[in-house]
Parts: C-alpha cells; structure tokens; sequence
C-alpha cells in the first residue's frame, strides 16, 4: 500500500464559531479524560484481541467467495477513517474489484487502511484544501481508478462535488454536482424544494439575527412548537431539540442569545413534529434508487436496524427522480400519530447504514452500474452495532447490560469480519487510541468517543 507525504494544515479555515480552546485548568481535565479512556482501552485489549484471533481463525477455515461475474474495475473511495467507507471497501472487494482508499492526514492511522480489502492507500489534503481536488485526481491517474465514490464528512460533501468537474476526465464520479449539494445541505433550501414537489415537509423559516426568533408569530401556530437548527453542520449543538418558545420571552432571548447565528451562520427555525423518527440511505443513479434502507433513528445512533416503510421509500423515489441526482442521499424523517411521513433533512452523504449490506452481493453493481433492480438488506441480515461503544455505554449504565447484552446477540459488529478481522482491532486501538494519545498530549478537549465515524468529536471538530 502507498502513502502521501504529510500535507500542510489547510488553506481556509472552517466556518462557524472560533475554536474552543480550555484554560489551563480545562486542558488538565481533557487530559486526565482522555488518559481514562486510554486506560479503558487497554484494559478490554486482551479480549479485543482474543476476538480479532478467534475471527481470523474462522475466517481461514471458511472457503473463499468467488467474485462477481464481470469486469474488474478501479473504485476510489475517500472518507477512510469510517466505518461507512470499509463497507463500501468491503462490498467492492468482495465484487471483484480493486479499492483505493483515502483520507486526510490527521486520521492517516485509520484501522480501515489495512483491511483487506483495500488494495492502495494514499493521504490526501483536507477537503477544504485548495489541493484536495488536484490531489484526487493525481491518485485518479497513478491508480486507473474507473469510479470515485465519495463517503464524505458533512464538510467534504461541497468538497467533493466541486472536485467532480477535476476527476471526470479520469473517472466516473458517484455524488451530486455543486449546485445540488449547496440546495440540499441547507436545511432551509432543501425544505422549499421539496414543498415545491408537494411533499410533506415542516414548516421551517431561514434565521440569520436572532431577533427574527423573538419576532416570531409563535401564536399564528397555536399548539405548534419550533426547533432551533444550525444550517452549517455543527457536531455538538445538533443534538439540541430545545423547544420553543420558551415559557417566558425572556427565557426565549436567553436561550437564543447563547447561539452563534448570524447572517455567515444562518439557522432554520423548524416546527417539531411529534411521532418516530426514521433515517435512511439511497444510493442513486440518474434519479432512479438502485439501494435503499430505513432504519429506527435516535440523536446519537449507533444501531442500525432495517424497517420496510413504503411511504418513505415512495418519499425518497420521488424526491430523488424529480432531481434526476446521481449520487449518496441520506433523510430524516418524522411519522407522526396519524402516519404521515415528513421529511426534516437531507444529507447529501454515504449514512452509516450501509453497514446493514454487509452481507448482499448486489451492493457494488448498485453503485457501479445503471438500471439495476433496488438493492435492500437481504432478510437474514442482522442489525449492526459497534461492540467498543455498547461497551461504553455499558460503563456509562450499568444498569443497562441487559439491554447491551441483547443488542450483541441479536446483531452483527459492523467492524468485525472473519475474511477481513485486523480493522476491529486497529481501528480503536491504532485508529483512535492515536487520537486519544494526541488530545492527551496537547490538553485538547473532547465531548465523545465515535468509534462508527473514528474519530473524536470535539466542540469545534470536523
């Protein structure tokens, strides 16, 4: 496997907020945080790796899969450091073809670069590098790559599609053009195209002072209430489901007041809509869903469960056939108490629900060719968790083992794989613990562990 030379930190700085940066006395916090967390690794390191063993061994005893019929082709893929992107890897590899996988310098120990299934990895820039899109394309030629399929960060995504017009001379291109991106990143844009196609949607209004929240008609909506939702992706603040308004104005003005909106960070006021919340993933071709899956959502999901919903399905169909878009769709929905679906946002990104087709040969030719019949997780797929966080979690609630307990015996690790076992054991013990070590050192702060995305998610983090 290759690697790039370690690139400089990048050209433009992110938008939003300026970084967090803790006082001494927060820096010794962060570190005696992380140096528990490391310690917490260490510690379940022998049974990690006895699980990695024990995998290995079963997978030797298991006869090889024969590839798919077909030609062998080049896929690209970026977004290495995610359990989404060794799906893809896996999928591709098990299909027959050649993966070359991707990442930026600061995730470079990725578990996911030693896989077997991927075949080159190289280090690319940031994405908002001036360099990213020439550096795709170099790896592009050196490599014969045939198909970039993007598995893009939420600030990759824009990235991606603007290096699209760079690599098609090179090589086919799975994501959204710029434009179609921009409309559907923007939770207020996204919302307006879709109305237009009469589909359900909240009621939302776009927010750039927060004086636009105080001067709100809350009571035109009498029994309605409103969220408050960064446009730009915002790690931390996301989880926020604040209603509003307040009981009192002031308390209204207090709450807003503490949030960073402004004309260069604009927010969506969104109604809530009471009822079950849904997320899913299509993968698309000229309009037409060629893979699809809806799973049960929560704020911070790390179980991934496939639930038929044609409603949804029709939702998403007609959506993505009026864009006539090519590329990754992720939604979320809400079903309210009479069953109708509305759509609350799209991501215009690989969703870690893909990890439910470990199992289905069809994923590569969904992705790769045209006019395939819809893909969805096969009937005896199981649903996926991450051994390393139910384990988290457990430390967290004890009292929640019974629940633990249940998720692993019914379920599959998305990271753990007999023909392919060294990614469950280096992702967090190279991949993260690197991280951790890193945070350790420098005193940085941290709000969790992500062990699905590898990474730490930090206040002001990508």
């Amino acid at each position: 496997m290759t690697d790039a030379d370690p690139v400089r930190p990048p050209a433009v700085a992110p938008s939003g907020p300026a970084p967090h940066r803790p006082g001494p006395a927060g820096r010794w916090r962060a570190r005696a945080r992380s140096a528990a967390a490391l310690a917490v690794l260490a510690a379940a390191l022998p049974a990690s790796a006895a699980l990695t063993a024990g995998a290995a061994v079963l997978g030797a005893l298991r006869p090889p899969s024969a590839p798919a019929a077909g030609r062998a082709l080049t896929v690209l893929v970026s977004g290495g450091k995610m359990t989404k992107a060794l799906a893809l890897a896996r999928s591709f590899h098990r299909a027959g073809h050649r993966v070359v996988l991707v990442e930026q310098h600061r995730y470079r120990f990725s578990g996911h670069r030693f896989s077997r299934a991927v075949d080159a990895f190289h280090v690319v820039p940031a994405p908002d590098d001036p360099r990213y899109a020439q550096r795709l394309a170099e790896i592009a030629v050196a490599e014969g790559v045939d198909v970039y399929v993007p598995v893009s960060s939420p600030l990759a995504s824009r990235y991606d599609a603007l290096a699209g017009s760079t690599l098609e001379p090179f090589c086919e291109v799975v994501h959204p053009d710029a434009d179609t991106v921009a409309m559907l990143d923007d939770k207020h844009r996204f919302t307006g195209r879709a109305a237009e196609l009469g589909l359900p949607v909240p009621d939302a209004h776009r927010i750039s002072d927060p004086q636009q929240v105080l001067d709100f008609d809350f009571a035109a909506a009498p029994g309605r209430s409103y969220i408050l939702k960064s446009i730009a992706y915002d790690p931390v603040r996301r989880m926020d489901l604040t209603r509003l308004p307040r009981p009192t104005r002031a308390e209204t003005a207090a709450f807003v007041a503490g949030l960073p909106i402004s004309p260069d960070n604009p927010w969506i006021l969104q109604e809530f809509v009471e009822g079950t919340e849904y997320c899913t993933h299509s993968t698309v071709r000229d309009g037409r869903v060629q893979l699809h899956c809806c799973c049960p959502s929560s704020g911070f999901q790390l179980n991934y469960e496939m639930v038929e919903h044609p409603a949804i399905e029709d939702w998403v169909r007609r959506f993505a056939g009026a864009l006539g878009v090519t590329g990754q769709l992720s939604f979320d929905f809400i079903e309210d108490d009479r069953g109708r679906v509305f759509a609350i946002e799209c991501n215009p990104r690989t969703h870690s629900a893909v990890t439910m087709f470990y199992d289905h040969p069809g994923v590569a030719r969904a992705y790769l060719e045209s006019d395939v019949a819809t893909v969805l997780p096969t009937p005896r797929s199981r649903p996926t968790y991450w051994l390393h966080h139910e384990l988290s979690e457990l430390l967290r609630d004890p009292a929640s083992l019974p629940e633990r307990v249940r998720i692993v015996l019914r379920g599959k690790e998305a990271l753990l794989e007999p023909a392919d076992p060294l990614p469950f054991l280096l992702v967090p013990y190279l991949q993260i613990a690197g991280l951790l070590l890193g945070a350790l050192v420098h005193g940085r702060d941290w709000v969790r562990i992500d062990v699905n995305i590898g990474k730490l998610v930090e206040p002001d983090g990508d």
